[in-house]
């Protein structure tokens, strides 16, 4: 059997192929998950938090930090990123043995302004610069200013998000982007 002549224009699939994920993958996100401070109590006088972020179907999680209300977690998560205006969702839980996970807040971000940085060519700028500044606002989840930043061939973006739904707490995490090669790319 042979196989029907393919066209130019669809890259060799037949033109009702869906693409591979590859092909609509624009790269990896790495979000290092730093610390926690001051998050709410939910034991008698701690908590047992971990972290689950999510992005379109994906879920990915920290391991669990005993009874810690200012946990270090310093652990990298990857998610593929496929359409940049999905927003990402952090949610921290409470790790509870015999009842189920007790929520500790939540918080959301987007990654367009860092995917645009990404999109510059920024060869040959010093380390340290500052690509762009991101305000807190009642729009975002954002506890303070959030910078883009040029670091070491790499473009960077720490983050401070104060969590909804809660009474107190803060989760600081840092944005790498990983590029795939056979990925569409941004």
């Amino acid at each position: 059997m042979t196989e029907p002549p393919t066209t130019p224009s669809t890259g060799g699939r037949s033109s009702n192929a869906k693409p591979s994920l590859m092909e609509s993958l624009l790269g990896l996100l790495r979000i290092r998950v730093k610390r926690g401070v001051n998050l709410a109590v939910r034991d008698v006088r701690s908590s047992d938090p971990y972290v689950v972020v999510k992005m379109g179907k994906q879920k990915l999680k920290t391991r669990v930090i005993k009874k810690d209300v200012n946990p270090e977690w310093n652990e990298d998560l990857t998610l593929s990123v496929i359409d940049p205006n999905d927003l990402v969702m952090l949610t921290v839980y409470d790790h509870d043995t015999f009842t189920k996970d007790d929520k500790m807040g939540d918080a959301d971000f987007d990654v367009k302004a860092y995917i645009e940085a990404l999109r510059m060519n920024l060869q040959g700028l010093p380390s340290g610069t500052i690509i762009t500044r991101l305000q807190p606002s009642r729009q975002n989840c954002l506890a303070e200013e959030s910078c883009i930043l040029w670091s070491d061939g790499k473009v960077v973006q720490d983050l401070v998000l104060r969590l909804r739904n809660v009474e107190c707490g803060e989760v600081e995490i840092q944005l790498q982007w990983i590029d795939l090669p056979g990925s569409k790319g941004l």
